[in-house]
């Protein structure tokens, strides 16, 4: 009886919590890329695989995401070798053709029946990957033309800009990076037109658990300068963005890595890029993805992204640029996470001046968020994202104000219905929920 005392005064009231909204200006402001995605190079690894980025269902996904970037990297990086002497595929061949008639991103005929055999076959192929992780071992893979093909055609069709990670653990005597296979790699793409950004390596930090080899900050930050000139001896690639040096959780020395890279090379890249892990993906349990600590363990950017596709898709079609101010009126409010930002101006329902709130209930109880007075007369639309089924908050399926989301077809996307609050209303959040409210003719200075 006194544990569960202890439990029920340790959980929150439920009255409404009271939100002031900072509306005259913006207090920042993320790019319109955000967020991006990030293809595993491993998939390279198997050649057929790649081809499901032919499929309409992904590109009319992908596109839903845009813009953005789309990242081909990871481990298997830095031991992709291109191989520019392969025969060309009758699939290249087709490629080619529809880029001289300006059709490339056509939905080919012939490849409506190979996705299916494709993803029967795919479950084999990830446990074979998985198990080469968990061996720590990894080979070369050769990459080819019709690879680079089909990821620059994907991206292009889908609007995103794809970012293309080198391998830096090509290595000369005296540990200088070998840059005659990126040479060769980056004059297919200009001669193709192709329009990418770069990197070099995949988190270095790790290079000697990986291969053996250990490249320190200052080695790494002469070949990123060494990079920016080979890009500099094409015209495309004059004034395309270079990325780096993607390592991972910067602690200790990683941080010592990246001060010398950054001393070294900096002046060669366009912005600092590391990997932030919020949890170990194969061991991470249902209170890890419910825990404050865990999302505020990386508090310099957006951190909330806990539900799948269609919360990034809410976002992108909601969510604006400029980032405006919000706090609740709570003592504890870190199970609570609100945000604010003008509402996407080219969203064909919503004008300048409105706002979209967006809130993620981490409690186990429903909490209630009520709006300023000054904003209790203006009408409200609600997309609310809750778990679909009887698995909760682990299941695979997401609702959208009661309705289940799933796509009408392989190249449709559903309709994302609101539900229209009434003026006054008080913003309900059910356990575990995630929503969005767009506040219409709020009149925000900070976004007209």
């Amino acid at each position: 009886m006194l544990e569960l005392l202890l439990l029920l005064l340790a959980v929150p009231p439920r009255q409404a919590a009271e939100l002031q909204l900072g509306l005259r200006e913006p207090i920042g402001a993320v790019s319109p890329a955000f967020l991006s995605l990030t293809l595993d190079a491993s998939l390279a690894r198997d050649p057929r695989f790649v081809a499901l980025l032919r499929h309409p269902k992904l590109r009319a996904l992908a596109s839903g995401l845009s813009p953005g970037f789309l990242r081909f990297g990871g481990t298997s990086t830095d031991f992709l070798i291109f191989n520019p002497n392969k025969d060309s595929t009758w699939e290249e061949k087709v490629l080619s053709e529809l880029q001289a008639k300006g059709d490339v991103c056509r939905t080919w005929p012939s490849f409506a029946v190979v996705p299916e055999l494709l993803l029967t076959q795919w479950p084999l192929q990830e446990k074979l990957l998985l198990a080469e992780h968990s061996w720590k071992k990894h080979k070369n893979t050769t990459i080819t033309r019709n690879t680079l093909d089909i990821l620059h055609t994907f991206a292009s069709c889908s609007g995103f800009r794809l970012v293309f990670g080198l391998n830096a653990l090509l290595r000369r005597a005296g540990l200088r990076w070998d840059s005659s296979n990126a040479r060769q790699l980056l004059g297919y793409c200009a001669q193709r037109g192709y329009n990418i950004s770069w990197e070099l390596g995949n988190e270095p930090n790790s290079f000697r658990k990986k291969s053996g080899i250990y490249i320190d900050g200052f080695q790494l930050g002469q070949d990123f300068i060494h990079l920016r000139q080979l890009l500099s001896q094409h015209p495309l690639y004059q004034h395309a963005e270079l990325y780096g040096p993607d390592v991972g959780q910067p602690r200790k020395r990683t941080q010592h890595l990246l001060r010398s890279f950054l001393k070294s090379g900096g002046k060669a890249i366009d912005s600092v890029t590391w990997h932030h892990y919020y949890v170990n993906g194969r061991s991470a349990t249902r209170e890890d993805f419910l825990s404050p600590d865990v999302l505020d363990s990386f508090a310099t950017a957006v951190r909330d992204v806990l539900e799948d596709y269609w919360l990034s898709l809410l976002y992108k079609r909601l969510v604006g640029t400029r980032v405006l101010e919000v706090s609740v009126e709570r003592a504890d409010v870190r199970r609570l996470r609100v945000y604010l930002h003008c509402t996407n101006p080219q969203h064909p329902k919503y004008r300048e001046g409105d706002v979209t709130l967006f809130a993620l209930n981490l409690y186990n109880v429903t909490q209630n968020l009520q709006l300023p007075k000054q904003l209790w007369s203006k009408s409200v639309d609600q997309y609310l994202l809750l778990p679909h089924g009887k698995g909760s908050i682990l299941s695979r399926e997401v609702q959208l104000n009661g309705r289940l989301l799933r796509m009408v077809d392989d190249e449709t996307l559903p309709a994302l219905h609101e539900m229209a609050l009434a003026p006054g209303s008080t913003l309900g959040l059910p356990a575990f929920s995630y929503g969005f409210y767009v506040i219409r003719n709020a009149k925000a200075i900070a976004c007209i």
